[in-house]
This record gives C-alpha cells, sequence and structure tokens, in this order.
C-alpha cells in the first residue's frame, strides 16, 4: 500500500507552525539578553563600600567588663580602586643564540697626507672593538598574587601647653587614625607603648600588659574603611627631666581565609613647652625633618636673652637613639653620641644667639618617626643667678610613610584567623552574586519551557489527522 500524501492543508498547517517554533525560540533568546545586563551589574563590586566598624572586641585576655577605648564617627573612605592585576611573564622558549664576534684583525693604516716636501706618516691604529658579552634575560618565574591584606596607622603628638608647669599631672589625648588599605574584610587589633612618665588614664577595651604596653580589643572594617580612636593618657608633672619622650602604636590585621597578617606601626612625640618658666631667657628650637633620600637635615636654635644684663650663653642637645650630629660645628663638642653641648658666646640683652647643627638618623630610626628631641638652654650673668630653661622639638621623616606594609606568610597552624563561619565570610557568595544566578537559572528554564512547549505542539499536529477527506487506498 503506498503512504498516503499530504493534503495541502497539512502543507499550509506546518508552514503556519515553523513561525511559531522561531517565535519561541526568539522569546527565550530576549529573555537571556535580558538579564545578562542585570546580572553583570549585581556581580560587579561596589567601588564605593560602606564603611562598617563595630565596636572592637576584648581580646581573650581582657575582662568583660573593659570597654573598647572611644571611636571618632568613622569617615567614608575614599574610593577603592580595584586591585592592580598581575601576570606572569611568558616563559621562555629558547634561549637567544650568544653574540660571535668576528676575530680581532688590525685594520689597515691609513695614509694621512703629508706636509708639504714631507714623506706620508701612517695613522696610528684604531685599537679594536671589545667584544659585547652575550645579554642573558632574567629568569622568568611565576608571581606570586598580591596580599588582599593591609592596614595603615598615623598618630597625633602629645603636645602639652603651658599650663602643663602649673599642675602635678596633666590628662591629655592622643589621637590614632587606623586605615584598612587591604581589599577584603579585616579583623584589625590594636596595642602602643608609653615611654617613662606617661601612663594610661582609663582608656576603654584596653588593658596593660606589661613593660608599659597596652593591648586593645579589635575592630572588623571593610576594605578602605578608615576610623580615629582617642587614647587617654597621664602626663606626669615631673615627667619633663626625663625628655626627650617618645611612645609608638602597632596594629594588626588579619582576615578569614587569607593566611598571614599585615602590621604597621607609628610613633608619636612627646612635645614639652619651654619651661620651667624662668624670666629673662626664651628658648625655641624648628621641626626637623628628613626627606625621602634619608640625607643630613638642620636644626636650628634660638637662645634669646631677655633680662637686661648681659649673659653668657651655652646650648645642649639631646637626641634619640640613632639620631647624631655627624659633624659639630665649631664651638660644639660631642659629650657622648646622643648629647652635644655648644657654646653660643655673649649674648647681650634683649638678643637672640642662633645655632644650627646638622643631624643625621639611621633608617630604623627614620622608620619609627615622628620621634622628639631636646634642647637645653642655659644663661650665665655677670652678676645674678644663672638662668635655665629646657624644651622638646619633633623629629619627622619621609620613610616613615614610604615604609611598605608587609604581609608575612602564615606560619603552620596560624593563630588568630577567623573561622569560616565569622561575618562576611560566605564562601565568596555575596546575596547580589546569588541574585544573578538564580535570574540565569530562571532565564534558562523559560527557554526550555518554550522549546519543549513547541515541539510537542508540532509532534501533535504531524501525527494526527490530516483535513479534507481521506485519500482512497491504492490496491
Amino acid at each position: 500500500m503506498a503512504r498516503p500524501k499530504a493534503s495541502p492543508g497539512l502543507r499550509a498547517e506546518r508552514r503556519r507552525s515553523a513561525p511559531r517554533l522561531a517565535t519561541a525560540l526568539t522569546l527565550g533568546l530576549l529573555a537571556v539578553l535580558a538579564v545578562g545586563p542585570t546580572w553583570a551589574s549585581a556581580a560587579t563590586p561596589d567601588p564605593d563600600p560602606v564603611v562598617v566598624v563595630t565596636d572592637p572586641v576584648s581580646e581573650p585576655e581582657a575582662t568583660t567588663s573593659e570597654e573598647p577605648p572611644p571611636t571618632e564617627g568613622p569617615t567614608d573612605p575614599a574610593p577603592t580602586d580595584p586591585a592592580p592585576e598581575t601576570t606572569a611573564p611568558a616563559p621562555e622558549t629558547t634561549p637567544p643564540a650568544p653574540v660571535t664576534t668576528a676575530p680581532d684583525v688590525p685594520p689597515a693604516p691609513t695614509i694621512t697626507a703629508p706636509a708639504p716636501g714631507g714623506q706620508p706618516t701612517a695613522a696610528p691604529p684604531v685599537p679594536p672593538t671589545p667584544p659585547v658579552p652575550p645579554v642573558r634575560p632574567p629568569a622568568s618565574g611565576p608571581v606570586p598574587p598580591p596580599s588582599p591584606l593591609g592596614v595603615q596607622v598615623t598618630t597625633h603628638d602629645v603636645t602639652l601647653g603651658e599650663a602643663y608647669w602649673n599642675t602635678a599631672s596633666t590628662a591629655t589625648t592622643l589621637q590614632v587614625t587606623v586605615h584598612n588599605t587591604g581589599t577584603t574584610l579585616q579583623r584589625i587589633r590594636l596595642s602602643y607603648k608609653l615611654p617613662a612618665g606617661l601612663s594610661d588614664a582609663g582608656t576603654k577595651g584596653c588593658t596593660a600588659a606589661g613593660a608599659d604596653t597596652y593591648r586593645c580589643g579589635a575592630w572588623t572594617a571593610e576594605a578602605g574603611a578608615r576610623f580615629s580612636a582617642l587614647l587617654r593618657l597621664r602626663v606626669d608633672g615631673d615627667a619633663w627631666r626625663q625628655m626627650p619622650l617618645a611612645g609608638s602604636v602597632q596594629v594588626v590585621a588579619e582576615a578569614p581565609g587569607v593566611p598571614g597578617e599585615a602590621s604597621d606601626d607609628q610613633g608619636f612625640a612627646v612635645l614639652f613647652p619651654p619651661g620651667p618658666p624662668v624670666p629673662g631667657i626664651a628658648l625655641a628650637a624648628d621641626e626637623v625633618a628628613f626627606d625621602i633620600s634619608g640625607t643630613a637635615s638642620i636644626l636650628a636654635l634660638r637662645l634669646g636673652n631677655t633680662g637686661s644684663v648681659d649673659a653668657a650663653g651655652r646650648v645642649e642637645v639631646v637626641l634619640p637613639a640613632g639620631v647624631t650630629v655627624p659633624t659639630p660645628p665649631a664651638g660644639c663638642v660631642a659629650v657622648d653620641p646622643t648629647r652635644t653641648r655648644c657654646d653660643a658666646g655673649v649674648v647681650a640683652a634683649g638678643r637672640t644667639a642662633e645655632l644650627r647643627l646638622p643631624v643625621e638618623a639611621t633608617p630604623e630610626a627614620q622608620r619609627e618617626a615622628p620621634l622628639s628631641g631636646a634642647v637645653i638652654g642655659l644663661l650665665d650673668p655677670r652678676s645674678g643667678a644663672t638662668r635655665q630653661v629646657q624644651m622638646s622639638f619633633r623629629i619627622t621623616a619621609a620613610a616613615a610613610l614610604a615604609t611598605p606594609v608587609v604581609s608575612p606568610p602564615a606560619p603552620t597552624g596560624s593563630q588568630g584567623v577567623l573561622p569560616g563561619g565569622a561575618a562576611g565570610d560566605d564562601g565568596g557568595m555575596t546575596s547580589v552574586r546569588r541574585t544573578a544566578i538564580i535570574l540565569i537559572a530562571v532565564s534558562a528554564l523559560l527557554v526550555v519551557l518554550a522549546l519543549t512547549l513547541a515541539t510537542i505542539s508540532l509532534r501533535r499536529r504531524l501525527n494526527g489527522p490530516a483535513p479534507g477527506p481521506a485519500p482512497n487506498p491504492v490496491d
């Protein structure tokens, strides 16, 4: 029996079904394209993260009754640029062929034009060009990815006013600013060391750890966040006798799932006004600043005679460890490595003597800046009592700000890394990314559903009875 031929109506129906199938496929593709920009924008991290600074959590050794140090309102972080992409250099395929030089052949001598009436003379031979050694490129290797950790701390100075000389002790504050310079959420701990004559005046959340060192709780800060804390300090009334005085602040940062930790420290100076106040004498000292080259700087001093009688002047400069006067100028002598004595000569009444001393600092001392030095001024008049005052001055260095933050690798079984279930750690899957994935899955299901419905409809039409009268069977 021959297979019946499709009627014209069936062929027309098939032609009508083809556009419907194309329409369904087009709708599915449009759904995917519509979701694409949404997914792209949802998966892109916010270039300006919101600052979320929590109260510091006390360390295990701290008691629960202590509160965290007071913090100023967190400032808006500067926009965080994405981490620079580092790519490993392409591996060397074949070493370059060594450079070969031809054997040294002395060049043929050239004949210079003779002087009138003289014989031709040969020019001196040109020395051969020395062979150039082959240049070997540096060995290439994989470049380790940059660490997402980073932290920076900056400090202000403890500056005392004239009222210091009228009290038995002075309460003051030290402002510390911490900046999360990394690219991830970090847990930042803070500690500080005070010089002799200074003590903590009850900073909340900080406890004594021995050797004039105090440890505070921890803050959780987003990438790029910057916040400040105020440390309450007390300066003894006789601390000026031990100047110069300086302390330091250290911060340590760690992140969940990231090996190692980042740290930074900076010093702070304790600056006393000239005193104890004595009539008839004035003293001033400028700040010493070392530039990025680390070369010697100049310390300028001024000793003034505000009395009515001429007096012989003398100045002594006391510097911190690592800072020295390499070559004392005329009239100055080094008493010891950190103390220099200068004769200012006779200072007439109402006049001021100025001295300038070169000062050098070791790289270690520059990295610990800001530091402080002390200067002692003395006037010995022909008649009357000797007058003496002293003050401190600030020492800064650009190297302290240019020192990179070091992130050493974590030792085996490192302690202090937050557990994987800590806040902000969900295996790298954020809510925005989860939403984008869900939208893509829904779009894919819609496309599959449209294709399935179109296929089922087409099969039903192909397998159903043909419209119109049935054809007669052919024997």
